[in-house]
């Protein structure tokens, strides 16, 4: 496939890397080494608030260690204000989106009102509340996508089949947040098609996200990416490992360890013998092998 795909891995500077990012990390390059395509790095700190000092850096170099190069200069998503403002003003001008008034707690209570109760790993669903103006003048406005009617079907490398009614589930969403800040969704999927993403590898947890972002693609006219969702590793508490619930930055006094460890997460051998690189190469072989990436 070779020039044709391209492939991205987009961390998010609010700490280190950690065992589950770098298994997302070292998919997404597996799958572009594989596809003898490229891999770039963006990092997403859009919600500089979160955002550590100096942790994009520090992720760089954790990569470097573990060889996973990036095959062009890293992109910032604080830098990229301009190219989101000129898709939400495009989506604007065509009626596709519009501002909102609504904290969240005047979503929980609408939804509430309703008989609807939220419970805590389901989307707080938006009800429309300013799709015909915003209903609380004064206050500061989020932008939301007018989100049409209708179940997105997707289909997954890993997972298989998929499909989501977003418009039920999630209804519309935030672009832009009512602090001035760029929604995750909106960022995403611009940087997707202005860095010419071609194939989407990262985390089981984000798979929930891809039918807003394909609503959202085919609202701009852009093109709809490959997607793979690969396992996630979790902690004590069962849940996605995660700089929340306690995960540690990765001990990399031992790169071929750590990478060993996210392999096998992968359904990869660790591996027992040889250099870091000769373990990327075998690793590389045998995801070809595994996910057949001239028929993607």
């Amino acid at each position: 496939m070779g020039d044709s795909y391209i492939g991205r891995f987009a961390p998010s500077p609010t700490g280190p890397l950690h065992a589950g990012s770098l298994v997302a990390a070292l998919a997404s390059w597996l799958d572009a080494r594989a596809h003898d395509g490229r891999w770039l790095v963006r990092m997403e700190d859009v919600d500089t608030p979160r955002c550590i000092p100096g942790t994009d850096q520090l992720i760089l170099q954790q990569l470097a260690a573990c060889g996973l190069m990036p095959d062009e200069t890293p992109l910032w998503q604080s830098q990229r204000g301009a190219l989101y403002q000129a898709a939400l003003g495009a989506l604007t001008h065509a009626g596709l989106a519009y501002p909102c008034t609504c904290s969240r707690k005047d979503v929980e209570a609408a939804q509430a009102a309703r008989g609807i109760e939220r419970s805590r790993f389901t989307e707080l669903v938006y009800p429309g509340t300013c799709r015909n103006g915003p209903t609380r003048p004064g206050r500061p406005q989020a932008w939301r996508l007018r989100v049409p009617a209708g179940t997105v079907h997707w289909q997954d490398r890993r997972l298989g089949p998929q499909q989501q009614d977003v418009a039920a589930t999630v209804g519309d969403f935030v672009l832009r947040r009512a602090d001035g800040l760029w929604a995750y969704q909106l960022a995403v999927v611009v940087d997707d098609a202005a860095q010419g993403v071609t194939h989407v590898v990262r985390g089981a947890d984000l798979a929930d996200n891809t039918a807003r972002q394909i609503v959202l693609q085919r609202a701009l006219g852009l093109p709809l990416p490959r997607y793979l969702h690969v396992p996630l590793v979790l902690g004590a508490n069962g849940e996605k490992l995660s700089k929340q619930n306690g995960a540690r930055a990765l001990d990399l006094s031992a790169p071929l360890a750590a990478l060993g460890a996210a392999a096998q997460v992968l359904g990869l051998p660790t591996a027992t013998r040889g250099t870091l690189a000769e373990a990327l190469a075998r690793w590389v072989t045998q995801w070809r092998d595994s996910y057949n990436p001239g028929r993607d």
